[in-house]
This record gives structure tokens, C-alpha cells and sequence, in this order.
């Protein structure tokens, strides 16, 4: 047992959590038959099979499904051991793995990492983008400290920290901007532009506008926000945007923008990190921080 690394068990519980040894080892930062290498590594020196290999998925067996368990209660507690370690440090410092939503990260990273470096000069911001199932999985996995995300999450195992509400508005062609502003229910009507499957803002907004993806509404997706105003700009469609979006998105696009009448769509972001992360006090600084950026409210 002796013989077992750190690696070997790093690299099983990415094949463990992707089912998939090409995004396993892409998570991993290194390649396909190099992670192969490390699985059939630790197979050998348990004696044990761990995993079902044909296909392009792989299964774990009986023996690796109970073992996965296992090593990622392993990995969290090294992981632990880091956290403890910089908790005790006065003032923080060491790597901070945060993570933050695709519709958060462009219109906050810069104020926010300006933010910190102010306040706390020995931590070296490591971001990761990525949309909220990812981060929350990175999450539990100990991958990241923290993460800024919609809430709610509601998960037991996870702190949430509510930090500011924010609108969204409605983005028109700019020929629209002296029409009526429609309300939310006529969106369902019109041509509405969404983000891809896997966003949590393309969730709400269909929430918003009352319509399940069984509807015959026309609807058409984008991977980003600007490509969604780029779109409408084309003369595609409309689309919702956070308001924090609204500054960056639109300079450079011929749109017009309106808050919609009635009733306000709005999302509220906070920030969330596990219930055992050590450094618990220091990520509530570090939450007020970006509060203080996206607000241009002092830090209390």
C-alpha cells in the first residue's frame, strides 16, 4: 500500500467523477494513456479490477464504485490540510481557487481581483469558469475554495452567502426602441434568444417568461451573452441579459435595451463554499470584497 501516490488516487477519482478517460485526463492536465497508465498503476498494486474497460464510457466495477467513496473522502482531507494551514496564516495567503458563472465572471473579475489584491497581497487568485453543475461539483471535490454563483443551491453540504439582486433587462433591435416594452408574458410569442442548455441565467429566464422547453415557442440558443446581443443586433430576435452585462454588451452592438413592466425579473448572486472548508471566515471576507466591487460599496 505503500506504493500508492497521491497522483494514483487523483487521477482515479477524475475517471470516477467523468466516466470517461479523454475528459478525465483533460481535467487533469495531461494525457489520455498517461491517466491510463496511473489507473492500471493502482489497479496492480491493489489486486483489484476498478474499472470496466470498451466504449467510449467506462463503468466502474463493484470494488471501484466502493473505493471512488473512499478516495475522494482521502483527497478532501488533504485538501483540509491546506485549508487549515492558510486559515492560520495572518494575512491569507496561498492560492485561491474561485470559481464564477459564465454570465458573472466578465463584468466582475477585473474590479474583484483589483479588490483583493488590495486587501489581501499574499493570495494568488487562480479563477475557473464554468457553468454552475461543474462548479459545484468542483466544489464538493475540494477543486475550488469557493464559488460565485445564482442562488439558491440549496445543498446541506454547502454555505450560501447572498451578496446582491440584480435585474435583467430586455435587449431589442435597436428599430424596437420607441416600440411599447412588451410584457413578460408576450416574450413567450417572440423569438426569444437563450444561452445553451447547462446555464443556470437560460433557466431563469424560461422560468421568467412561463415557458417549458415542450412549448412551440421559437427559441434559439448562444454559447455566450454577446452572442445573444450580437444576434439581436442582426435582427434575429430579443433576448435577456443580466444588468450588470448591460454596459459591456451592448457598446458595440446596434440595440436598444428596456426594463420590462410588472413584475421584475431579477437573480440574486452569492457566494458559496463548503460547510467544512477551513478557511469558512476568511471566504466571508473575501465574499464582501467582491460584494464591494460589483456594488462600489466599502468593504465593512
Amino acid at each position: 500500500m505503500a506504493d500508492i501516490s497521491m497522483k494514483h488516487l487523483r487521477y482515479f477519482d477524475s475517471l470516477a467523477r467523468y466516466g470517461h478517460f479523454g475528459r478525465a485526463a483533460e481535467a487533469c492536465s495531461i494525457s489520455q494513456p498517461a491517466l491510463s497508465v496511473q489507473v492500471k498503476e493502482l489497479e496492480e498494486i491493489l489486486s483489484v479490477m476498478l474499472v470496466e474497460r470498451g466504449g467510449r464510457q467506462i463503468q466502474l466495477t463493484n470494488t471501484g464504485r466502493k473505493l471512488a467513496n473512499h478516495v475522494r473522502n482521502i483527497l478532501q482531507s488533504v485538501e483540509d490540510l491546506d485549508g487549515i494551514a492558510r486559515a492560520s496564516r495572518t494575512p491569507l495567503g496561498g492560492q485561491l481557487r474561485i470559481g464564477i458563472i459564465p454570465t458573472v465572471a466578465p463584468y466582475t473579475l477585473p474590479a474583484f481581483i483589483k479588490g483583493l489584491t488590495a486587501h489581501f497581497p499574499g493570495l494568488e487568485i487562480m479563477p475557473r469558469e464554468a457553468v454552475t453543475q461543474k462548479l459545484i461539483m468542483e466544489l464538493m471535490h475540494g477543486r475550488l475554495d469557493a464559488a460565485v454563483l445564482a442562488l439558491p443551491i440549496s445543498d446541506p453540504l454547502l454555505n450560501e452567502l447572498p451578496l446582491f439582486n440584480e435585474e435583467f433587462v430586455l435587449v431589442r433591435p435597436v428599430e424596437d426602441a420607441d416600440k411599447p416594452v412588451p410584457r413578460p408574458e408576450m416574450l413567450r410569442e417572440m423569438r426569444l434568444l437563450l444561452l445553451e442548455e447547462g446555464h443556470c441565467f437560460r433557466d431563469q429566464a424560461l422560468s421568467f417568461c412561463n415557458i417549458s422547453l415542450s412549448s412551440p415557442t421559437e427559441l434559439m440558443e448562444g454559447s455566450s451573452l454577446s452572442t445573444l446581443v450580437q444576434m439581436v443586433a442582426a435582427g434575429i430576435g430579443v433576448t435577456l441579459i443580466p444588468e450588470m452585462a448591460v454596459p459591456i454588451e451592448t457598446r458595440s452592438a446596434s440595440v436598444s435595451t428596456a426594463r420590462l413592466p410588472g413584475l421584475k425579473a431579477s437573480r440574486t448572486v452569492g457566494f458559496v463554499w463548503r460547510k467544512t472548508n477551513p478557511l469558512s471566515d476568511q471566504l466571508t471576507q473575501i465574499a464582501e470584497v467582491f460584494r464591494s466591487a460589483c456594488t462600489n460599496q466599502p468593504v465593512p
